[in-house]
């Protein structure tokens, strides 16, 4: 499946909220989900966005990291059925909402936290994504710049 419809997925199942678990285990696959394309940027997107690229998987991987894998069937894991990028750019700026919505959905958690531990997992997990996304508006920037920088036709 394409990039662009694996965030429209990741979005609305994020805005259908639920309880914390079912946040926390979205929240998860967006970030797995950020990571996958980083990953894919890294190897086979324009040459000028392959260091951020590399950096946001790494981002992406730390947002992972501090949450607890959601027990999540390899069926359903959303990174894992990624076949296609597709348009670069329009995937970055698709992204680029899905990580500020999972920043929003993170901080209605640490606020709702009733033990510190999900508290703290969920500071780490915003401070993750907003760097990650803060990557993808740096590629997109990149992006840009190029755009920029194309002779014009005739």
């Amino acid at each position: 499946m394409d990039a662009v419809r694996l965030i429209v997925t990741s979005r609305r199942a994020l805005a259908g909220g639920g309880e914390a678990p079912q946040v926390m285990a979205e929240v998860w696959q967006a970030q797995a989900l950020a990571q996958a394309i980083g990953s894919r940027l890294a190897v086979a997107g324009p040459p000028e966005l392959r260091g951020e690229a590399l950096g946001l998987t790494e981002l992406a991987g730390r947002g992972c990291g501090v949450l607890e894998r959601p027990d999540i069937a390899l069926a359903e894991l959303r990174a894992a059925q990624l076949t296609e990028l597709g348009d670069a750019r329009q995937a970055l700026l698709y992204l680029g909402g899905l990580l500020g919505e999972v920043g929003i959905a993170l901080v209605g958690l640490a606020c709702a936290a009733d033990d510190e531990m999900t508290y703290w997992q969920c500071m780490e997990a915003i401070d993750a994504a907003d760097e990650s996304r803060d990557r993808v508006l740096q590629m997109l920037r990149r992006l840009a710049d190029r755009g920029e920088e194309l002779p014009e036709a005739g």
